[in-house]
């Protein structure tokens, strides 16, 4: 259990540096104003963050994903292999079981990390130096929170947060089982990290799909209460009042940006998961048999008995 941790910090690491910006892209674009939009599309975003707020805006918020999603795909990947150990049979009902249990347990922390993201990535919006600066960092964020709304505050959408991590999780590992198995992903293919991306990045497109609509619920919570005004009572009130003004095309909002975040996050998620646990097992099977043989080559010789002649 300790390697799938331990696996997981790495990986969750790589991920985040390779994803962040197209996060913000796709948090902005999720709570942008219907009625007087920043931004028209993905490219216009990016576009206007870089010209705007220079590259650093596209990492507003970083601070908070990079303490938190590291120690969360720790969680995860450890739950997970824990789990699959405990299920016994490795089918892809257990898979999806697995990973739906490794979602459930790592919302503690993800929601108030998300919380902590959402609310830096909006503040300064069009601004290269923000004038009113409200939170100084993620952390500053969250104890400013507490002191405000306390632990409900903190964990403000974690309902939300809930339902797209638990079946998001699951279809996660699900899709990157039946993929690995179909593309046949073993140690001594020669085009085993190619296969190991795309089963990976596939896995991270098909998870997002599975329940995207409600984090755009999830991250309109989040958002709300910026500058002390509320504008939401709850979920089902969100998911009305984005309805009635937007239309069915809310649920769809920053999908691109999600999508193309997506694939080369968690294609470098996995195969470095992948990667690291087989050289680490690898390595621990090779100690395993040096450690016998020597036991063996040390080992006295027992005197042979002689057979008698009576």
């Amino acid at each position: 259990m300790a390697l799938d941790f331990a696996a997981g910090c790495i990986g969750g690491a790589a991920g985040v540096l390779v994803g962040h910006p197209f996060d913000t892209v796709k948090v902005r674009l999720q709570v942008q104003n219907v009625d007087k939009p920043l931004y028209r599309g993905t490219y216009h975003c990016f576009q206007s963050i870089i010209r705007q707020e220079s590259m650093l805006g596209l990492y507003k918020g970083i601070g908070s994903p990079m303490m938190g999603l590291t120690f969360i795909n720790a969680i995860v990947f450890g739950v997970q292999g824990n789990a699959m150990r405990k299920l016994g049979s490795d089918t892809p009902l257990n898979q999806f079981l697995a990973g739906a249990s490794a979602g459930t347990i790592q919302c503690v922390i993800c929601c108030p990390m998300e919380l902590a993201k959402t609310r830096m990535q909006m503040q300064g919006t069009g601004e290269k130096k923000s004038k009113r600066k409200l939170y100084k960092n993620s952390l500053d964020c969250l104890v400013r929170i507490y002191k405000k709304e306390g632990i409900r505050g903190i964990n403000r959408g974690m309902v939300t947060t809930l339902m797209r991590e638990t079946p998001g999780f699951g279809v996660y590992f699900l899709t990157y089982d039946v993929l690995t198995r179909s593309l046949g992903c073993e140690p001594e293919d020669p085009y085993m990290i190619p296969k190991l991306l795309f089963a990976g990045g596939m896995s991270g497109i098909a998870s997002w799909l599975s329940t995207y609509p409600v984090d755009v619920i999830k991250s309109r919570l989040q958002a709300d209460g910026v500058g002390g005004v509320h504008q939401y009572s709850g979920i089902m009130d969100c998911v009305r009042q984005s309805l009635k003004k937007e239309g069915w095309r809310v649920f769809t909002r920053g999908l691109t940006s999600t999508l193309l975040r997506a694939f080369p996050v968690n294609a470098t998620t996995f195969a470095t998961v992948t990667l690291f646990l087989l050289y680490m097992r690898e390595g621990e099977e090779c100690s395993i048999q040096d450690s016998e043989l020597q036991s063996v080559q040390l080992q006295p010789l027992q005197p042979q008995t002689q057979p008698t002649s009576m």
